[in-house]
């Protein structure tokens, strides 16, 4: 029997190291602004910002926290030795790119933290989460640990959720989370229909992929999650992202399609086979018609796709329709302006759009939907969660005076090897698990 359900928002705080590293390859954004000076106290707050805006407008958004950084654990197992400020001193003078890698603040985009299944879907009809292993690039890779404390420690009760291990790190079984999941159904609490887009079959090196840049997802680790969270075949739908969007920047599918309810939006080169997608997926919403919007290359070319982040928005439920929350270099992109109006009249599911400024993020390649973890929850799950992480105006207002405290407004490479930045991180971290009700989740507190 159906319950009453919401989607919930799970946003990752922007964390203090925030910086321009470039360490992405295949993301355009973040190579193109390599070395550049970054803000991590204004991106945190436009982070809040838009949690808050989002929020106001009554959909429930939770908090995910920033991980420790620089990782001094990950530098000592790469045998750096000596006090902190040895390891890091070391660490900057043989290797500043490693250096560079366990200071990124890349868990501020929690799609990419785990891939989570409803109870209406599972077949123990209990959340479920796993964390990613993020194994295509080492300074993601660091993060599923204690990704999956955090969560863990917000969704504790096993008798709701439960937690798997991330995947085995190999490429073989890359997985990059809900950046290539996502979920359409007729109402959140009846089971619904997880898409799950990969970039390459890791066992079949004759098919089909991409030659520039790399396929990050695998078949295989989409198959692995679709296992462990005790999905049925009549729940999954397994497709191909088409290569030539990966050379052309789409690292994930959330950069070319976005979906929510019963409305799929995507460009036309988001899928390799889009007519057995959709097939696939009207087959298994059987009793709900599935609203396919797809967007021309004429009508918005995939260059200005990538560049605008236009698909890497979210798409919400709203009284008067569907809301599109999409970042302001939409605006920015005359195709992609004019599509937005086109599409806002054009008497379709998708009846509003709404720009947030996320610059800092984007300026490093994640946007709107890069920075929350979506999480369907039944009104009993919803009170079964660690209520410390629901944003309400109090803790707007404390984790906005946290960062303010805590956060330098300018951060340039060769601060990552300062040892005050450490220590800054770290007594801001430990306030913030306080706050938050997490307890002990990072190394340095256990």
């Amino acid at each position: 029997m159906a319950k009453h359900a919401v989607e919930a928002n799970f946003d990752g705080l922007v964390g203090p190291t925030h910086n321009y590293a470039g360490l992405s390859w295949g993301n355009v954004a973040s190579k193109s602004n390599v070395n550049a000076v970054s803000n991590p106290k204004q991106a945190a707050l436009q982070g809040l910002a838009k949690m808050k805006a989002l929020a106001d407008r009554g959909y429930m958004q939770g908090v995910l926290p920033p991980h420790e950084r620089p990782h001094v654990p990950t530098l000592r197992a790469l045998g750096f030795e000596g006090s902190d400020e040895q390891i890091l001193h070391a660490a900057v003078k043989q290797n500043p790119a490693i250096l560079a890698a366990v200071s990124s603040a890349s868990t501020m985009w929690t799609a990419n933290a785990a891939t989570v299944s409803p109870s209406a879907d599972t077949a123990d009809h209990r959340v479920h989460f796993t964390p990613a292993n993020l194994s295509a690039k080492f300074h993601r890779s660091i993060e599923h640990e204690v990704t999956g404390r955090a969560l863990k420690a917000i969704f504790r009760d096993e008798q709701y959720f439960a937690h798997h291990s991330a995947l085995p790190s190999v490429s073989h079984f890359g997985d990059e989370g809900a950046a290539n999941h996502t979920r359409l159904c007729s109402h959140y609490g009846e089971p619904g229909v997880e898409l799950f887009v990969y970039g390459q079959q890791a066992f079949n090196q004759q098919a089909p992929a991409p030659v520039k840049y790399p396929a990050r997802q695998t078949l295989e680790a989409s198959q692995a999650v679709a296992r462990l969270h005790g999905l049925a075949d009549r729940n999954t739908v397994f497709a191909q992202q088409n290569p030539a969007a990966i050379d052309a920047g789409v690292f994930h599918n959330d950069v070319i399609a976005v979906g929510n309810g019963n409305c799929l939006f995507y460009h036309e080169l988001a899928f390799l086979d889009e007519t057995r997608v959709l097939a696939d997926i009207r087959e298994r919403l059987a009793g709900t018609e599935l609203e396919a919007i797809k967007v021309s290359g004429q009508q918005v070319p995939l260059e200005d796709a990538v560049s605008s982040y236009l698909f890497n928005s979210q798409l919400l439920n709203s009284p008067d329709g569907m809301l599109l929350v999409v970042p302001g270099e939409c605006r920015e992109i005359a195709s992609v302006s004019r599509y937005l109006d086109e599409l806002v009249a054009s008497d379709g599911p998708i009846t509003s759009v709404e720009v947030m400024d996320v610059k800092q993020s984007m300026r490093n390649g994640g946007g709107p939907a890069c920075l929350r973890l979506r999480v369907v929850l039944n009104d009993e799950e919803r009170h079964a969660i660690n209520q410390g992480v629901v944003l309400t105006d109090e803790l707007y207002q404390r984790l906005t005076s946290w960062v303010e405290t805590h956060y330098r407004d300018r951060l340039v490479q060769e601060d990552l090897a300062d040892p005050k930045l450490l220590n800054e991180v770290r007594q801001a971290l430990d306030e913030l698990t306080g706050i938050l009700h997490l307890g002990p989740i990072y190394d340095f507190q256990r």
